[in-house]
C-alpha cells in the first residue's frame, strides 16, 4: 500500500488526519520517497502539512475551502502533540448555538507552555494558554471523525470575558455571551465556581448577567461565591494604564465601556 492508498483508506473510515510516523508504519515507506509522495499530494491540494510531521486530508467536499472543520481532527492533532486542549472562545460559542460571530478562525485553549498559532492555506488556528488547567467544564462531543473536547457554556463565557482584550473587547462579544446564556445550566455554573481561579472574571461575569437581566438565581450563585472571597474593584474592560475608580454596584465593577447588544 502506498501513501495515496492509505489516505483513501483513512477517508473510508472517516479519519481526516495522519502523522508521518503513522503513514510510514502502515505503508512500509520511509525517507525521501515517502516525503516526495506526500509533497506531490500536498501540491494537488489533497493533503495539507498542518504541522511538522502531521497532515490533514482534504476530501472533495472540502476541496474548495481547502480547510477542515476543527472537530474532525483536533483530538488526533493534540494527541500527536501530547497537549491538553479544548475548543474554546468563539469556536465553542458557535458549537453551542451562538451564530452571531461569523468566524473564519478557530480558537483552542491549551495547557502551557505557549504554542505558535497556525496559519496555513485557509487554515487559521489561534491558541490561548492557561496555567490553571482543569478537566472541569470541558465537554466531550462527537463528530463524524470521533470525539473532541470543547468548553461548556459557563467556561466559554468565562474564557471570553477573561481574554476580552485579545479578542476585540467586551463589546464585540456581548451578543455572543447573551446567546450563550440561553444554554447555561445551573450545574455547569456551580462546577465552574468550584475551581475557576480568576475573581475579577467572575465579577465581570455576574455584572454582565445583571446587565442582560439573565436568571437572578445565576447571579445570586455567583455573588454568594464572591462573598466568600475578598474582592476589589475591577474595570469591566481592563486597561493596562488605568485603575478602577468609584463603583456603584455590588459586583465592584467600574463600567468603563458601554455595553450594547445588537441581537
Amino acid at each position: 500500500m502506498n501513501a495515496k492508498e492509505y489516505i483513501k483508506y483513512l477517508l473510508s473510515v472517516e479519519d481526516y488526519s495522519f502523522s508521518l510516523e503513522e503513514v510510514a508504519r502502515e505503508t512500509g515507506s520511509k525517507g525521501t520517497s515517502l516525503k516526495f509522495e506526500l509533497l506531490r499530494l500536498a501540491e494537488k491540494g489533497e493533503i495539507v502539512n498542518l504541522r511538522k510531521g502531521f497532515y490533514l486530508i482534504i476530501p472533495p467536499r472540502y476541496s474548495s475551502a481547502q480547510k477542515l472543520p476543527i472537530q474532525l481532527y483536533c483530538e488526533k492533532l493534540f494527541s500527536f502533540l501530547k497537549r491538553n486542549y479544548y475548543v474554546a472562545l468563539f469556536s465553542a460559542a458557535k458549537f453551542h448555538g451562538s451564530g452571531h460571530q461569523q468566524i473564519q478562525r478557530d480558537y483552542v485553549i491549551i495547557e502551557r507552555p505557549k504554542f505558535n498559532d497556525i496559519s496555513k492555506n485557509n487554515i487559521d488556528i489561534r491558541f490561548f494558554t492557561t496555567s490553571k488547567w482543569s478537566e472541569k467544564n470541558i465537554q466531550i462531543k462527537k463528530s463524524d471523525a470521533g470525539m473532541y473536547k470543547i468548553s461548556s457554556p459557563a467556561l466559554t463565557i468565562a474564557d471570553l470575558i477573561h481574554h476580552q482584550t485579545k479578542l476585540g473587547g467586551i463589546s464585540r462579544m456581548f451578543a455572543t455571551i447573551e446567546e450563550l446564556t440561553e444554554e447555561l445550566k445551573e450545574s455547569d455554573l456551580l462546577e465552574l465556581l468550584r475551581w475557576y481561579p480568576s475573581k475579577s472574571t467572575l465579577q465581570r461575569f455576574g455584572f454582565i448577567l445583571g446587565e442582560l437581566g439573565i436568571n437572578e438565581n445565576f447571579q445570586k450563585i455567583i455573588f454568594d461565591r464572591l462573598k466568600s472571597l475578598e474582592i476589589f474593584p475591577v474595570l469591566l474592560s481592563p486597561k493596562s494604564n488605568k485603575k478602577p475608580g468609584a463603583v456603584n454596584n455590588k459586583w465592584k465593577v467600574d463600567v468603563n465601556v458601554k455595553l450594547e447588544s445588537d441581537l
